[in-house]
């Protein structure tokens, strides 16, 4: 009862406007075919076949969605000579997961839980570092937490992306929110990305542990006790959310507001937290309850997945950004990337 009282959603809006269309001609095929044949799977990944659940989605949302306008990004148009091509490539979008740089409670080994606590130093140059292995994967909408630090390291992470989009926070809490952070530029609607923020993907309620040292709580109430706190599925801390509660939630979300997006094309950030994340990788990999409680996410290290054809595929973790193999390109990745270096070369 205290976790469902805790939270207050945040209201969600749609803002998209058209590009024109990116007609340059295609450079470096050779280069592309390369970049291709260097793709990879890491050791853990797993493929999903995404069965149809439209009849679940809440129908307001999805005719609210339909009545945007799409943002298209020149750098994925189809040339003339691959309008043909348009209607498959569209099926293909990615998916970046990202938890969180260190907090300032990370740092002094408290449980953080929903209090809502910003980045680290240290958090701050690895959500620098997360932006720099996803620089060259398109964005088109980014999802994050309610909490500050989930929100700075989405921000942090697209200072360094190439297209050099502005990240803009979405808000719609009130009519007066709403109205007062309009654009009224068409030009720099099309130079921004709609950041939304959620409560729905906030990290687990730790209840009475949240601010409480993790060491001294093991010395208090046991080591195995607080094992099972934070690592069983189904048992939560006192007053406090177990993972299970958290997946209901965090899954929920995916499937109405997130899902729908990545369906129809749009590449998508989540930035997030260790365990709404891990709740949203155990939907994507079809894991088990066993599975997901031994799922560990580091801090600052983005997670790349591409939806095709209604199929997630797990495609590994970006390591340096001058690298290809490690962006585990599709053809329309490094398609992406080939144009890109065209631009800025």
């Amino acid at each position: 009862m205290a976790a469902e009282v805790y939270y207050q959603a945040i209201g969600i809006v749609q803002s998209h406007s058209h590009l024109n269309n990116f007609n340059r001609h295609q450079k470096h095929q050779s280069n592309i075919v390369r970049l291709v044949a260097r793709d990879f799977v890491s050791c853990n990944g797993l493929s999903r076949r995404s069965t149809n659940r439209s009849g679940r989605r809440n129908c307001t949302v999805i005719r609210s969605l339909a009545s945007q306008t799409s943002v298209v990004d020149p750098v994925l148009s189809p040339s003339r000579s691959n309008a043909g091509d348009s209607n498959k490539k569209s099926n293909e979008a990615a998916l970046i997961l990202i938890r969180h740089g260190e907090s300032l409670w990370n740092e002094k080994n408290l449980f953080t839980g929903c209090v809502d606590v910003p980045l680290s130093k240290k958090g701050i140059d690895e959500a620098i570092e997360a932006g720099k292995r996803i620089s060259s994967i398109p964005v088109d909408v980014i999802f994050t937490s309610a909490l500050i630090r989930a929100q700075m390291t989405a921000m942090l992470a697209m200072t360094q992306h190439r297209r050099g989009k502005v990240p803009i926070i979405l808000h719609n809490e009130s009519e007066r929110a709403k109205s007062w952070s309009q654009v009224f530029s068409e030009d720099t609607k099309k130079q921004s990305i709609p950041v939304i923020a959620a409560w729905q993907l906030n990290e687990r309620m730790y209840g009475e542990l949240q601010g409480l040292n993790k060491q001294e709580t093991a010395d208090r109430y046991g080591k195995e006790q607080v094992h099972e706190w934070r690592r069983s599925y189904d048992i939560p801390p006192p007053n406090g959310e177990s993972l299970e509660m958290c997946a209901q939630r965090a899954v929920a979300y995916f499937r109405d507001q997130i899902e729908p997006q990545l369906l129809s094309g749009k590449n998508v950030m989540i930035s997030a937290h260790g365990n709404s994340l891990r709740s949203i990788i155990m939907y994507l990999d079809k894991l088990t309850s066993q599975e997901v409680i031994s799922l560990e996410l580091s801090t600052g290290i983005p997670m790349l997945y591409i939806i095709k054809e209604g199929r997630f595929i797990r495609r590994g973790s970006p390591i340096r950004p001058s690298e290809a193999g490690v962006y585990a390109y599709t053809k329309r990745l490094a398609l992406y990337k080939q144009k890109l270096d065209d631009m800025f070369q």
